[in-house]
């Protein structure tokens, strides 16, 4: 019965609020390319990407590959790698086996403090926050109250 609006799914394929993203056909990467490269981020999130790694995925240069990424995705490869790392963390804090340092390290942050920056920046809470919370909706028998 929660209404946040931070439990919604983070579509990497989704424009910034207020920008019109470019139609997938208009000149962007070929759909077996971005297919490679998505799969490829899926594959080292918890690694570096670097513009020059993912671009090199495509045999491209980094500004032409940055260039035609964004057009067929609607946003930068930086921010689609963020928020890829952002989805992948929303599903492990949902479990308490790992700590936030150790689920910070595994999708590809270098400290716990700025995974926990960038988190609260896309979603609007911390990491913490979230765990407590999605842990609390799925305990059985607490709607009895």
């Amino acid at each position: 019965m929660s209404t946040l609006t931070w439990e919604e799914p983070v579509d990497p394929f989704a424009p910034e609020p207020g920008v019109r993203a470019a139609a997938p056909t208009s000149g962007g990467l070929p759909g077996g390319r971005v297919r490679q490269v998505t799969e490829f981020i899926e594959e080292n999130l918890d690694k570096d990407l670097p513009l020059a790694e993912l671009a090199a995925v495509v045999c491209m240069s980094p500004f032409h590959f940055a260039r035609l990424f964004k057009r067929s995705t609607g946003v930068p490869p930086h921010r689609f790698v963020v928020r890829q790392r952002i989805a992948r963390a929303r599903g492990v804090l949902a479990t308490p086996e790992l700590s936030i340092a150790q689920i910070s390290r595994m999708v590809g942050f270098r400290t716990p403090s700025h995974f926990t920056t960038v988190f609260r920046r896309v979603l609007g809470i911390t990491p913490g926050t979230y765990r407590t919370v999605a842990l609390l909706e799925d305990r059985p028998g607490r709607e009895g109250g």
